[in-house]
């Protein structure tokens, strides 16, 4: 069997990790064989092309600009490159930004998730609504809310419970999904992660912003007294759950992905001044007292983040391979390897124009 899937924010970091991997002979695991991947991407700031450019030349993959809320030039490309699946990634997904502009978000996340499930509503209809048409939503454990520490972690029977404006856009969207499921048949399978981390993560997230503030010699900035707690997942592994929940996932069913590690933010920093100091020799041993500025925190910042996926594990067989240490080692090795790539974005000549990151 075969699949041509469209994949949309491939350019974008998980976007462009997973086009990587279907692309890679790590797909081999797979119970398909990937004949052609379509990555459509509007290219706002997180949309970053060199994400592929080491595929630039690879026959089996298109890239096309275009906006999920484009719903004729959605639908021709889904018609023109027949595709068998689509993997919903296209989201605004960082909270500050989300707190500071929450129109776009709304329009994004919630508007652009209409118009997909609609034009793909009809591709299903026009290969007979069968389930050799898939479509996978990809969300976030955000619309879950805040957990305490004595709390159970998230499973797919939690109630939502966003508190920013970038988880309710997000939990909007997954309501979406789900009634596409149960009021037309169409065979939607959603899925929520944990914090993601690894190559190609923009700039302003916490582990590729400590790695640059480190090597510069900056103060790095923890919200509040770096109690928050999060569930950490390496990029790829969440790229494998996504695939095996694609061609294996019951329609109609949640999966949550999650890295089985939770830690507090302090700690995580702690670790990323850590590893550069292990892996740049001109750096030396730090003390992270010396490193560490807390600052106010933010709006609404949940305190608790933890995901139960034993369900993908038991119904799936997926699971994590990447511990923490592992994951973090090379995410770090990444950045070093690929200082360039960080120093386009950070200047903004990754798109032909400044965009005054800090």
């Amino acid at each position: 069997m075969r699949q041509r899937i469209l994949v949309t924010g491939g350019a974008g970091f998980i976007g462009s990790n997973l086009v990587h991997y279907l692309l890679s002979d790590k797909a081999s695991e797979l119970p398909v064989e990937v004949e052609r991947v379509v990555t459509y991407d509007k290219l706002t700031y997180a949309g970053n092309p060199e994400n592929l450019a080491s595929i630039r030349n690879d026959e089996r993959h298109r890239f096309v600009e275009g906006d999920i809320c484009n719903l004729n030039l959605f639908s021709k490309i889904l018609e023109e490159e027949s595709i068998d699946s689509v993997m919903h990634l296209a989201a605004e997904s960082h909270v500050d930004r989300s707190i500071q502009s929450s129109a776009t978000f709304i329009e994004t996340n919630f508007v652009g998730t209409h118009s997909i499930l609609e034009a793909s509503r009809t591709r299903w209809e026009a290969l007979g609504r069968g389930e050799s048409f898939r479509f996978l939503h990809v969300s976030t454990d955000e619309v879950y809310g805040s957990l305490t520490m004595d709390d159970p972690a998230f499973s797919e029977t939690t109630a939502y419970a966003p508190n920013s404006p970038y988880s309710a856009s997000k939990a909007a969207s997954d309501h979406l999904a789900r009634a596409w499921f149960h009021t037309y048949g169409m065979p939607v399978v959603t899925t929520n992660c944990s914090n993601n981390y690894g190559p190609y993560q923009f700039p302003e997230k916490l582990i590729p912003l400590m790695v640059s503030k480190v090597r510069k010699g900056e103060r790095l900035p923890v919200y509040g007294d770096g109690s928050n707690i999060r569930d950490w997942l390496y990029v790829e592994d969440h790229c494998r759950a996504l695939a095996v929940a694609l061609l294996k996932g019951t329609p109609g069913e949640v999966y949550n992905v999650g890295g089985n590690c939770e830690m507090r933010n302090l700690d995580v920093v702690h670790a990323i001044i850590r590893t550069v100091s292990e892996l740049d020799p001109n750096i030396g041993e730090l003390n992270p007292d010396d490193c560490i500025a807390f600052v106010t925190d933010r709006s609404g910042h949940d305190w608790r983040y933890a995901i139960d996926s034993s369900k993908i594990q038991k119904d799936l067989g997926w699971e994590p391979r990447e511990s923490f240490d592992s994951g973090i080692r090379k995410t770090v090795q990444w950045y070093f390897d690929n200082e360039e790539w960080v120093e386009r974005i950070e200047d903004g000549t990754y798109q032909g124009k400044r965009l005054g990151l800090t």
